[in-house]
This record gives structure tokens, sequence and C-alpha cells, in this order.
């Protein structure tokens, strides 16, 4: 998948648009944030109070006479006690504020994250299997996992700081220009140098995070295959070979985030390196208006107290620069993903289906994935309610394409599948899936119990259900055998569990499912001669209204089919019925 670049504002606006529901919320932590200004401007002032009017001679402030003596030397042993009182409240007020502000964007960031991973879940899978084949897994699940944040950080951990700390800033320029609007002439003359700085590392910064996080993907792909297939890998002997293959995708990844490090601390020093210019020449030329009397001592300490503060504003502002486009690179991967349009799409207003009686059409159906070689060409066959069908073939023949067009996994590239005489493609894509009952030539199952994974496709089943499935699988003795029985977790993928027990466990699953329309591949490819025996009785004994689809390279399985299919290089070369059907049956190819 190559990435769509979006605008900037194209990406804001998106952004803020999936906050929508948490906005009041965010304006919350708005308002935090707004209360803590004006105690970020208030700070410096006891130590005014202290230098000029408790250490120093200036006139005691208006205020001295509310605090309750007319006495000079009592009066400023109250105003040095209200300082420290003063000092004391900001600091505990400022603590609360940033209390509440964490606590607060701690949990509408979180929730933010949850709700934009879930979407972007829930979109991935809806994305067609082919689309998974071409690209792997591992990249969307690196966006669902690590980019889905930017949805936290822009709104919430970037936004609000970035407004806020820009509007103190502009709050202690304007109350030094107030002091002395030379000396906030001077502190403003570096805001231009800070802007070009900015400006030129936001669109190198943003390319290159979105180098770092494919790199990462990369490193992040090696692990997921090394300990999915750690049988394989330990079978072989290669676990020096994957921690070499591993080193070598993260020490380029681990290169390029020290790059981009070694960019932002470049912009940092510039900003240091321009604020310190700037602080130097406010002293010099504060300590000469000091000397000739334009403004007092305690006026140049609190300028200088307001100039070191503003240096946390400017170093916020210059990280949050190489933090933004990080951000939004990882914003732009997201819903790079998320306008990823599926394969496979609903119509506007799809035919909705309860239960179907199971009957198949193929209509001159051809298949191609995105190469120029068919893998299926032009099959016509009809399939009637209850038909048992045996599908064979050679490696590669099209056999599970075939099974797979039934699904909608993939929509034919020429032709028509029709499901009671109406094409698939009209039906609600959930609603056509619930007509099927499938068992996987690599049957998978969940990390949780037995019973659980019986019952995955059918909510609700009573456990004396799922014990008559387990049994039609010929699977109820070896369950009953466990030291927990149904209750017994298999492990991830059902490892813990033999190749022939998980195949039993699938079958009994597709059968408790009891679908119209039961599609079987390879279902008794890893089970003994006996088990594969009390499966085609189980097969034979299905309700006669099931149609039934059975790809096998074994023979023993067709034996409980009545209509055999042969697929050759994408062709029906042979059809063949074990007995005859019944007059309505059309049987073409």
């Amino acid at each position: 998948m190559v990435d769509r670049r979006y605008g900037r504002f194209e990406l804001y606006r998106r952004l803020f648009l999936e906050a929508r529901p948490w906005w009041p919320h965010i304006v919350g932590i708005l308002i935090l944030n707004f209360v803590a200004i004006p105690l970020a401007l208030l700070m410096p002032l006891p130590l005014k109070l202290i230098v000029d009017n408790v250490i120093g001679t200036q006139p005691l402030p208006i205020f001295s006479h509310l605090l309750g003596s007319h006495n000079a030397r009592l009066d400023r042993e109250a105003v040095l006690l209200f300082v420290v009182g003063l000092t004391v409240a900001l600091a505990l007020l400022s603590g609360l504020q940033a209390l509440a502000n964490y606590v607060l964007r701690t949990y509408v960031g979180e929730h933010l994250t949850l709700a934009f991973r879930t979407k972007l879940f829930n979109h991935t899978q809806r994305l067609s299997v082919a689309y998974h084949d071409s690209l792997g897994i591992n990249d969307s699940i690196y966006r669902i996992q690590y980019d889905a944040p930017a949805i936290q950080w822009i709104p919430v951990d970037g936004f609000i700081p970035f407004l806020t700390a820009g509007i103190t800033l502009i709050g202690m320029v304007v109350i030094i220009a107030r002091i002395d609007w030379q000396l906030g002439l001077v502190g403003l003359a570096t805001a231009p140098a800070l802007y070009f700085a900015s400006h030129y590392y936001s669109p190198r910064m943003r390319t290159h995070w979105h180098n770092v996080k494919y790199l990462e993907t990369g490193a992040f792909s090696v692990v997921q295959e090394a300990l999915g297939a750690l049988r394989l890998v330990q079978a072989f002997a290669q676990e020096d070979r994957e921690s070499d293959r591993f080193v070598r995708h993260a020490f380029v990844s681990t290169k390029a985030r020290v790059h981009g490090a070694l960019s932002e601390s470049i912009l940092g020093l510039v900003v240091g390196l321009t604020t310190a210019i700037g602080t130097a020449l406010v002293l010099y030329i504060g300590v000469k208006r000091v000397q000739v009397g334009f403004v007092t001592l305690g006026d140049l300490v609190l300028v200088m107290a307001y100039l070191v503060q503003m240096l946390g504003p400017l170093a916020a502002l210059s990280q949050m620069t190489s933090h933004m486009e990080n951000s939004l690179a990882s914003a732009e991967r997201a819903f790079a993903l998320l306008d990823q349009i599926p394969d496979v799409v609903e119509r506007a207003r799809p035919v909705r289906l309860m239960r179907a009686s199971g009957h198949m059409s193929f209509r001159n159906v051809s298949f191609k994935y995105r190469t120029d070689r068919s893998v299926l060409r032009n099959v016509t066959i009809d399939v009637p309610t209850g038909t048992r069908v045996g599908i064979v073939g050679m490696t590669g023949a099209g056999k599970t394409t075939f099974v797979n067009l039934l699904m909608r996994f993939f929509d034919p590239t020429e032709g028509v599948i029709l499901l009671d005489g109406i094409d698939l493609r009209d039906f609600k894509l959930d609603d056509l899936r619930n007509q099927f009952s499938v068992v996987l030539q690599e049957s998978f199952l969940f990390s949780t119990t037995i019973e659980e994974n019986i019952a995955y496709g059918r909510s609700g089943a009573s456990h004396d259900q799922i014990i008559e499935a387990a049994k039609k699988a010929h699977a109820h003795d070896f369950i009953c055998r466990l030291p927990k029985g149904y209750a017994s977790i298999v492990g991830e993928r059902g490892m813990t569990l033999s190749g022939g027990e998980r195949q039993r466990i699938a079958l009994a699953r597709a059968l408790l499912r009891d679908s119209p329309i039961l599609v079987l591949d390879e279902p008794t490819s890893s089970v003994d001669v006996a088990t594969e025996a009390g499966i085609i009785e189980a097969l034979a004994e299905l309700n006669r209204g099931q149609t039934l689809f059975l790809i096998t390279h074994r023979a023993n399985p067709l034996t409980a089919c009545d209509l055999l299919l042969k697929i050759v290089d994408g062709g029906l070369s042979a059809v063949r019925r074990n007995y005859e059907l019944n007059s309505n049956s059309a049987v073409n190819g």
C-alpha cells in the first residue's frame, strides 16, 4: 500500500472530527490550561515585591494598608509574610491545576485512542483477504497499535499545550512591555528566528518520521514471523539467524530514530541559543536602564524572571514541532489505512437474508488476482439445495478460490454467482456469510476454552448442544479425557492440541453453527483413518437440507458426496454424479 499524503489542514480537520464526541472534555482541559496562564504570570511577582518593597526602599504597594498597620517597618514585615503566603498559595494552586489537568487529559486521551484503535481494527477486519495476503498483517497491526495514539497527542497533548504556551508567552511579553517597552521589543526580537527555525524543520521531520515508522514495521514483522513460526525456527536451529535478522532491521530503525533525535536536539540548540542571546541583550539593556533610573531593580528582576520562564514555553514549542510532525506522520498512516477501500463492497441498499435454502449457481464465472493469470475460467455449475459437492484437483488448481467466492472473500472478475437465484453482491455481507459454516484447511482455534471455541459461530448455544456437535465431529471422547474437559484452555492458536484434535474441534464448531451451507477444506487431512471414517459418517448424517462443499485430496470422504467437481488449471474439466439427482437438478460444464 502506497500511503496517500495529506495536507496539514486536512489532517487537523479529520483528527478534530474524530475527537468530536469528546469535545466537552477537551474544552474542560482547555479551561484548566487557561487557569495555568495567570498562575504562571503571577509566579515572579513575589520576587519583585521582595526586592523592591521589602529589601529595597520603593514605596509599599497600594494594598499594604489592608494588612492592618501604618508603621513602615511593620508594613514591610506584613508584606514579607504576605509574599511568603502568596508564594505557597500559588504553588498549591499550580499543583492542583496540574493534577486535575493530568487526570482529565489522561482519561480523555486514552478513551480517544481506544475509540480510534477500535475504528481502525473494525475497518481492517473488513478489508479483503487479498489485501492482507498481499501486504501481510504486521503493517496494519503496527498502525493500529502505534499510529492510532496520534488522535490523542494532537488535540489533547499537542494543540492545547501549544495554544496555552503561546498565550503565556504573549502575556509575558505584554507585561515586560508595560514595564519597559524597549525591553519587551528586545524580547520579541527572537521570535522571527524561532519561527523560521521551526518552519524549516517541520516538513523534513514529518518525512523523516514516516521513514522511521516504515523501518520499525520491518523489525516488528521479523518478531511476529519468528515467534509465529517458533516451532519451525527451533526445529531448524535458526534462532541466531532470526536474531541477526531482527538486529539488522532494528538497527536501521534505531539509527533513523537517533538521527531524528539529533535533528530535535539541533532545533532545541537553535531555540536555546536564540533565547539565550535575547536574554543576554535584555539583561545588558536592563542593567543600563536601572543604572539611569528608568526602571527599578525589582522591575529588572521581574523581567528576567519572566524571560527565564519564557524558556519553558519556548522549549515546549520547539519540542512540540518535532512531536507534532511525528504525530502527523502517524495520523497520515492511520488515515491511509482507514481510507483503504475494501475490494468487496456492500450495496447501498442490500437485500436482507435470514436463512437461505442453499441453492448455489455459478454463471460463466472467471476470477483472477492482481495478475494476468486467471485462477478460474468460465465456470458454470448449478448446485441444488442439499447437494453434497466434492471438489478435487491439483494443488493450485483453484479449489480454495472456488469456495472463497461463495462467501465473497473475493468477487468474480467476470460472471455471477447466485444464492437462491439472487446475485451474492446484492445481499448484506454479514447476512450472506451467516449462511455458511466453514472448516479451513489450517484449523485455527482461539486462546480460550474448548467450549467457547466450539460455540464461536453460535452465541448462546447450550452446553448440551455443544456436546452434541462435538460427538458428531468425534471430538467428545478426547475432550472428556482432558483434565478440565470442555473448560480446557487450548493455548495460542490451539497449539496445546494435536492437529487432528484441532481439526475435530473446528468441525464441531461448523456443525454447531447449523448453517444452510457447509464448506469443508480438507477436513480429514490431519486425522487418522478411524477418525476419518467417523467424520465421513457424520457428513453422511447431515441434514439433507444442508448444501455441502467438500475440498479433499482423499478418496474416502468423496463417498459422502452426490456431485464431484474436478478443477484443472482454473477450468471445470469434469463433473460426475455418484447417483442421479432429482429432476430439478441442472449440471453444466
